[in-house]
């Protein structure tokens, strides 16, 4: 299950991504759009920050802005970060690998190869999919029911 941390991790990464001169902005602003919690999301874009998503500048005209293009920034990297493994096993991690405790053959083990594929299917979709995609997505889905992402009506 997609965690309310990492929901809120790519919400604000949209919100950024939607400001196209990427100028930085205020964590109320990016709060704000979304009705994020304030201090929560701000431990969040420092982990995002530190993951080498974002970057900061203090004083006046100041906030957060991304540091890599909202196309080179894919889902996959951004639950890695905020929650760490992706697989449902930590048998069949690719990044955070755990030899289960109770198995006796993880090569024979049908629980496991399942997993597996679970794994692959989710890290493609996940994979290849950015944070421009998911903007184009949200604009997509809102003109269908005539309005724009940020709730005004079209027309």
């Amino acid at each position: 299950m997609l965690t309310k941390k990492t929901k809120y991790a790519v919400k604000a990464l949209m919100a950024l991504a939607r400001n196209t001169e990427n100028k930085p902005m205020l964590i109320a602003d990016i709060a704000k759009g979304d009705q994020l919690p304030k201090k929560f999301l701000e431990a969040i874009l420092l982990e995002l920050k530190r993951g080498g998503f974002l970057s900061s500048k203090k004083g006046a005209g100041g906030g957060y802005y991304l540091l890599k293009s909202a196309e080179e920034i894919k889902l996959s990297a951004i639950i890695r970060v905020i929650d760490g493994p992706i697989a449902l096993l930590p048998c069949v991690s690719l990044n955070f690998y755990e030899k289960c405790a109770e198995c006796v053959d993880e090569h024979y083990c049908g629980i496991r190869d399942v997993m597996a594929n679970v794994r692959d299917a989710t890290l493609k979709i996940l994979g290849d999919t950015s944070i421009a995609n998911m903007v184009k997505r949200e604009d997509t889905l809102a003109k269908a029911e005539g309005k724009v992402a940020d709730d005004r009506v079209v027309g």
